[in-house]
């Protein structure tokens, strides 16, 4: 059977009102489906209920249209140029416009797995612990070999993704990392809708990375730059890749915050029918810088054009990150650690700064990350664990089931994980989803899943107030397993036999050592206990803020902000 269609004719066909949409996220992060489908039902009332993973930027779309009535993601915000709460989901969620369920990112790729395998549910080690413990689709059992976490199936109506290859029968072939699988198209209930760069006559040389056979694709689309903004990981498949389109992520994040947001959707939404307008408007300059990018030596431009100041005292952020990096530097050699796992923003130059400590001293530790990186060593010039310059240097390329499931906490390996957070209190509880009634903040993301089984946790933050109160309102990442929280004030550890964190050291300073412990309990939001001797941080080594600054050259997550 031949199942290439226009992308136009396969929405119209096989989206319909009501449905529940998965759309993809991988490493591609968007497609040209699910902007078809924004386009065809604009300001329609669809009631769909959108499952997808992480929302970013673009999918604010859905929400401004008024196509959805319901969420099922594990993160809900803007990732460029840093992560942040997007106020479109903040306002439809707190307004009740639209119903929201959150989950970490394993739990949401489980949920999925298990509609797939036809299994009524799946265990898990992730959410206990946790305010997610209390959505319906998860619950503790006991059982004679203890108590299991048990999650519900996921199971779409219709996936939406976009892959490089594919066949005319509809046989899909996928690049990892692949964070949540295919299995939202392997559980949908009718199948998927797949835009893929190219349409080949034989997958056969390509066999081992077929993943989605012809059966459960609806229709197959070609689509050139089919994943833009996100970009596309080809590695040996016949397709030419291109990197994330940074520069148009951004755009799309200030204009969701603007009063041009209407003309900003006209322009690259509502009049767009077809793949090759889309390209038009983004111009073959920008298409060609896009293509250089995938070279993976590309990260060299980006060093030569983006050069950091390496003269300016380092600001809050940078001390706490530094500071950061010795503590789980030293960490990873008591615990001779295999991996760490590296959190988003300022925790991930941390956890590179101190696996590159580590290794200097003797340590075989590895850098891992949630979206399936194991073993890669981070470009210069770009702060984003997700780069897809990264990918070709890593020892293994998997999915997020494969690192948070088994890498991150599994029987023969010891992770710690380096992780940041909106707010973390005395206990090492973590709170990234929500103030209750405040803000909401961003979701989950990995995590929940982190913090529930690594090793140990090491949190990197400013001190302030605000980010410590003596009890997360909402707790996103249960904090058993948090050691540290280290700041630009203070470290703050749990003494052995203790579950509440307490002052261990401060920065060195003019001031008297009971000064500086005054200005850390200041700072914190209860009433920050002082252990019974308080040591005295190094200075901060210029060489770490030099090295943070070189991957991060235009502070875009080391901005003092």
């Amino acid at each position: 059977m031949d199942r290439v269609r226009p992308l136009s004719d396969a929405v119209a066909e096989h989206v319909r009102a009501g449905d529940t949409l998965h759309l993809a996220v991988g490493h591609t992060r968007w497609s040209a489906a699910a902007r078809e489908v924004v386009r065809q039902w604009w300001g329609r009332d669809p009631q769909f209920e959108l499952v997808m993973l992480s929302l970013s930027s673009l999918g604010a779309l859905f929400f401004e249209g008024g196509l959805v009535r319901r969420v099922v993601t594990g993160y809900s915000g803007d990732t460029f140029p840093n992560f942040t709460p997007n106020p479109n989901f903040a306002r439809a969620y707190q307004d009740g416009r639209v119903a929201v369920e959150h989950w970490s990112f394993l739990a949401f790729a489980q949920r999925l797995e298990a509609a797939a395998r036809g299994l009524p549910a799946v265990t898990t080690r992730s959410i206990a612990g946790s305010s997610m413990a209390e959505n319906e689709g998860f619950t503790t059992v006991d059982t004679p070999f203890g108590e299991v976490g048990l999650l519900a199936p996921l199971a779409p109506d219709v996936a939406l993704l976009h892959a490089p290859v594919a066949d005319r029968a509809g046989n899909v072939a996928v690049h990892p990392p692949l964070l949540e699988g295919v299995w939202g198209a392997l559980a949908a209930r009718r199948g998927a809708v797949v835009t893929v760069e190219r349409i080949v006559d034989d997958l056969r040389p390509w066999s081992h990375l077929v993943r989605i056979p012809a059966h459960r694709v609806l229709a197959v689309c070609e689509a050139p730059m089919g994943a833009h903004p996100g970009g596309c990981y080809a590695g040996e498949l016949p397709v030419d890749g291109y990197g994330e389109d940074y520069d148009f992520w951004v755009d799309a994040r200030a204009s969701s915050r603007s009063e041009e947001y209407a003309d900003w959707i006209r322009h690259w939404v509502l009049e767009v029918d077809s793949q090759e307008e889309y390209l038009r408007r983004l111009g073959t300059a920008r298409r060609a810088e896009l293509a250089a990018k995938a070279d993976p030596e590309s990260w060299r431009n980006d060093q030569a054009t983006y050069l950091p100041d390496l003269d300016a005292p380092p600001n809050r952020w940078e001390l706490a990150a530094s500071w950061g990096a010795r503590h789980l530097a030293e960490r990873v050699l008591a615990l001779d650690a295999h991996a760490v796992l590296a959190g988003a923003g300022v925790a991930n130059l941390a956890a590179w700064l101190a696996v590159a400590i580590a290794r200097e001293r003797g340590s075989e530790v590895q850098l891992t990350a949630e979206i399936g990186l194991w073993g890669y060593d981070p470009v210069p010039a770009d702060p984003f664990v997700l780069n897809h310059r990264n990918f070709g240097r890593s020892v293994m390329l998997n999915d997020a089931s494969t690192v948070l499931g088994a890498l991150v906490g599994g029987a023969g390996t010891r992770t710690i994980a380096c992780l940041g957070g909106a707010q973390v209190d005395r206990a090492g509880n973590i709170n990234s989803t929500l103030i209750p009634d405040g803000p909401f903040l961003v979701g989950s993301g990995g995590g929940n899943d982190v913090a529930s089984v690594a090793a140990e946790c090491i949190v990197v933050a400013i001190l302030n107030p605000q980010r410590t109160p003596e009890r997360c309102g909402y707790v996103t990442s249960p904090g058993r397993n948090t050691r540290a929280l280290v700041t630009d004030l203070g470290t703050l550890e749990k003494p052995e036999g203790r579950d509440e964190l307490v002052l261990t050291a401060v920065p060195p300073g003019p001031e008297s050592l009971a000064e500086r412990v005054a200005a850390a309990r200041a700072a914190c939001g209860w009433d920050l206990e002082v252990a019974p001797s308080v040591r005295e941080l190094a200075p901060v080594d210029p060489d770490d803020v030099a090295a943070l600054r070189r991957w991060d050259p235009r502070g875009w997550f080391l901005r003092d902000r």
